[in-house]
């Protein structure tokens, strides 16, 4: 990324990041799949091995996709008291399809965001 000499416009990374677009010039893909990332962008030539979002991505899912699936779990529960299976029916496909999206868009926008701030790994330096 220091190599970088060309002069790009500065994008959102949060925009850039739900779109699933290339965070130096926001027209690429950054996605080959539903999550498997590209070598590099095919309108600037960006390559993505820099991008490593970890395990960061799944923590927010998990905390958010659960506090909404629980809260609507608990809802019903309390309103309505259907039996088990009808949670099942209605909440296994939505945690699934909630999970993959928010998944995507989260590990877009910390890619954007390492990018951003040129975010590398930690190194110790000695004298």
């Amino acid at each position: 990324m220091s190599e970088d000499t060309a002069h790009f416009p500065p994008v959102d990374p949060v925009k850039t990041g739900f779109k699933g677009c290339c965070p130096r010039c926001g027209q690429g893909k950054l996605f080959s799949g539903v999550l498997a990332l590209k070598p590099r962008c095919a309108a600037c030539g960006l390559d993505y091995a820099f991008a490593d979002s970890g395990d960061g991505p799944a923590v927010f899912v998990i905390l958010i996709v659960g506090f909404i699936i629980i809260g609507m779990v608990l809802w019903l529960e309390v309103n309505y008291s259907p039996p088990i299976w009808l949670h099942i029916l209605l909440f296994a496909p939505l945690t699934i399809v909630l999970s993959l999206l928010a998944l995507r868009w989260c590990k877009g926008i910390l890619i954007a965001m390492q990018y951003r701030h040129n975010a590398r790994e930690g190194r110790i330096s000695r004298d």
